[in-house]
């Protein structure tokens, strides 16, 4: 049964729910050289983050820029504050707590979408995490991609589907809601091999699924 994303949300939050883009201006182990210095081959140079606001504002200023966009359909709506833009759980757990608690200050703000790397989630930043989903709900969104590790080295992804089991275990043992990104399309993978992806990922315990389709 597939079921929406603004489905799941009205029936946990019991209303319209818009999800608001932040970059917080965070980079990511496979740019900074600590697993690669290139990027993933998918990867923009904002990384995944095109439609986030501009990381030289506040969170606060950008949450209000993100609520101005969708201020003419988000009538009695409330918000996602969304952190998009390349690794948002690697930096130290002090510098997450503040940004996370910044993002779901606002009253209209009902929880918390993290999305990042599965190789990005230590026992501190799990903390933190638990953390705030006491707070209000988080969600983290992984960028898995693909189950295969022979696509995984072709993409340069920078890690195997092993890390990505482990995040996705640890994530729920700790309570935390997930989501993981796959991509349909990359190079030498047949839809027998698409079909494993969304197996694997459903077999590991994802909470939802985004679908990408692969853009040159």
């Amino acid at each position: 049964m597939y079921r929406k994303l603004s489905d799941h949300y009205m029936e946990k939050f019991g209303c319209k729910v818009y999800k608001l883009s932040i970059d917080a201006g965070f980079t990511c182990p496979n740019r900074d050289g600590t697993a690669g210095s290139r990027g993933c081959i998918f990867c923009s140079r904002y990384g995944g983050g095109e439609f986030a606001q501009g990381q030289c504002e506040s969170i606060a200023e950008q949450l209000a820029k993100a609520k101005e966009k969708v201020a003419f359909k988000a009538k009695n709506g409330k918000f996602i504050a969304y952190f998009q833009s390349f690794s948002n759980t690697y930096g130290h757990p002090d510098h997450l707590r503040r940004l996370y608690r910044e993002a779901i200050s606002p009253q209209d703000v009902v929880g918390l979408a993290i999305g990042t790397r599965p190789d990005c989630l230590g026992d501190d930043v799990l903390e933190v995490l638990k953390e705030i989903n006491a707070i209000k709900p988080v969600s983290v969104e992984l960028g898995l991609q693909t189950a295969s590790d022979t696509t995984a080295r072709y993409i340069r992804r920078g890690y195997d589907l092993a890390v990505y089991l482990d995040a996705v275990k640890r994530l729920k043992n700790a309570g935390i809601e997930v989501v993981t990104h796959i991509i349909l399309g990359l190079p030498e993978e047949t839809p027998e091999m698409m079909e494993e992806t969304a197996k694997a990922v459903i077999s590991a315990g994802t909470d939802g699924v985004n679908f990408h389709l692969l853009h040159v």
